[in-house]
């Protein structure tokens, strides 16, 4: 075990649950064109940082020539490892990526790790990305839009923008390390209004959803603004002559 692990609070704790939750995700693809058109993974080496279950890895390995998989949680890297036989998945971090320097191409970080606040500096896990990335590779971080669609708005009303950092601090703290950042509406989907209530009150076990659930009792559908923070290693660069 990691000595600065801390289990998630919902796929950590609830894996199946999450699993509703990664297949309500995006059915659309809007966010899938985004990420392929900020950093295209086909025919390179894609790393899916903080994995969880490897839920995301059989897709990557569709069109990527290798596809990793590093996961903190060691209760969930048994499931991540047989999603796909494509797929190598490691016990590491962000902070410990056990990856040989300049040995990937894109790196995917899906709600984890990068959470900059005051409190929290995230430095240390992106230099650890730089590290592992090769010349013009990209790190894309999913992140959440908590302004726009309706999952903003029910984290408006919860604690948990506290724990990941204000939209405008952490648009400040990317624009600081020279990324860029792009804004995506998408949407949650679910089978049934049992599942969608389901997954949110997962995600917000404050109860703080509870009011949005109570007026909202057969929707099957939100909408769900997504943020895509990216930011690329300098190319190599030719010897002067």
């Amino acid at each position: 075990m990691l000595a600065d692990f801390v289990k998630a609070w919902n796929q950590g704790k609830n894996p199946d649950l999450y699993e509703l939750e990664n297949a309500a995700m995006d059915r659309d693809d809007i966010v899938w064109d985004a990420l392929n058109a900020v950093a295209p993974w086909a025919g390179k080496t894609l790393l899916d940082l903080g994995c969880g279950t490897g839920f995301w890895l059989p897709r990557y390995a569709t069109h990527a020539r290798e596809v990793l998989g590093v996961e903190p949680d060691v209760d969930l890297l048994d499931r991540a490892r047989s999603r796909t036989p494509a797929a190598r998945v490691l016990h590491g971090s962000a902070e410990h990526i056990p990856l040989g320097d300049a040995s990937v191409d894109v790196v995917h970080a899906r709600f984890a790790y990068f959470f900059p606040t005051p409190d929290n500096d995230c430095s240390a896990g992106l230099s650890e990305v730089m590290r592992i990335l090769r010349p013009g590779g990209t790190l894309v971080v999913i992140d959440n839009d908590q302004v726009n669609g309706d999952f903003a708005e029910l984290l408006a009303a919860s604690s948990a923008a506290e724990t990941q950092g204000h939209e405008d601090y952490v648009r400040g703290w990317w624009l600081a390390q020279g990324a860029r950042t792009s804004a995506v509406m998408s949407t949650w989907e679910f089978n049934t209004p049992q599942d969608l209530r389901a997954v949110v009150s997962m995600e917000f076990p404050d109860g703080t959803a509870q009011p949005w659930l109570n007026a909202n009792p057969d929707r099957r559908r939100l909408s769900y603004g997504y943020l895509l923070h990216h930011v690329s290693r300098p190319a190599a660069q030719s010897g002067m002559r």
